[in-house]
């Protein structure tokens, strides 16, 4: 990269989150001493984030993980790199913390980084199992079926392209990517993956005799889950929306063809680095 190939930047963030906002007004104002074209919106304003991101040779993201997925969404309609600044907890996504905000701008507008790939998810909600036009939803981390509010189990069937993988009687399933292997998946039970390898990671969440736990397909199998008993069922999207479900209807996932791609500074940690030193910080 040159310093001539970034000339507009935007800059994506938790406007609930005080430490966020403080970040914002440092970060655009670092832009602004620079003459260089910015703009703000925040992660959750989908509809003012796609209006922007044309364009735009960077996304910066000031938050947790949280808000990082809410921009990832748009960058997966606008492909945009994205680059995570951790406010947050553990910002298992971001790979600056917010005290190197400037150092690793300035290496950013310096044309000091490289790009990596990461797979991305949609899912399809199939009303009945037959729906000719279903929901779409795209995820970086994951898509999740699970049972409601109350604390009772769905079953659900679920299938791996035409092969039946397994019936679950459970509070739910997780169909994660490499990069949602360190969410819900893992806490669930799933392994660990590589961010930037192309699999689809199946794991039911607290599954009821059940011998056949989390399983690692390649990036061209369909997962169908369909709904076949419950009280009260939801898919959730990265966590941030739930879509209510119902017995009979079909939820797809499969791996997008192109990557949403993250920005990695020079010198920032390799990933599992990274892992070691957030697992560290973990209460023990």
């Amino acid at each position: 990269m040159t310093d001539d190939a970034m000339a507009r930047i935007g800059f994506a963030y938790n406007p609930t989150s005080d430490a966020a906002v403080e970040l914002r007004e440092r970060a655009t104002g670092w832009a602004a001493m620079r003459h260089l074209d910015h703009w703000i919106a925040a992660a959750a304003d989908h509809d003012l984030m796609e209006k922007e991101l044309p364009g735009t040779d960077l996304l910066v993201v000031l938050g947790g993980d949280g808000t990082f997925l809410r921009a990832a969404r748009s960058v997966a309609v606008i492909d945009v790199p994205l680059l995570g600044i951790n406010v947050g907890k553990m910002g298992f996504l971001s790979k600056v913390e917010a005290a190197d905000l400037i150092p690793v701008l300035d290496r950013l507008h310096g044309g000091a980084y490289t790009l990596e790939h990461r797979m991305a998810l949609e899912g399809r909600i199939l009303r009945g199992g037959f729906d000719e036009t279903p929901e779409r939803h795209v995820a970086l981390n994951d898509v999740v079926v699970a049972r409601g509010s109350l604390a009772r189990v769905v079953r659900l069937d679920v299938r791996l392209d035409d092969s039946h993988l397994a019936t679950y009687i459970a509070d739910g399933l997780v169909v994660a990517s490499p990069t949602g292997s360190t969410g819900y998946s893992f806490s669930a039970g799933g392994p660990i993956l590589d961010p930037t390898a192309r699999n689809l990671i199946v794991t039911p969440i607290a599954a009821y005799l059940t011998t056949i736990r989390s399983v690692v397909v390649g990036p061209s199998v369909v997962v169908r889950c369909r709904v076949t008993d419950a009280h009260e069922a939801v898919v959730s999207i990265d966590g941030r929306e739930d879509v209510a479900i119902a017995v009979g209807d079909v939820v797809e996932v499969r791996a997008l063809d192109r990557p949403i791609r993250l920005v990695q500074p020079h010198g920032a940690l390799p990933f599992w680095d990274l892992l070691r030193k957030k697992v560290e910080l973990l209460p023990s």
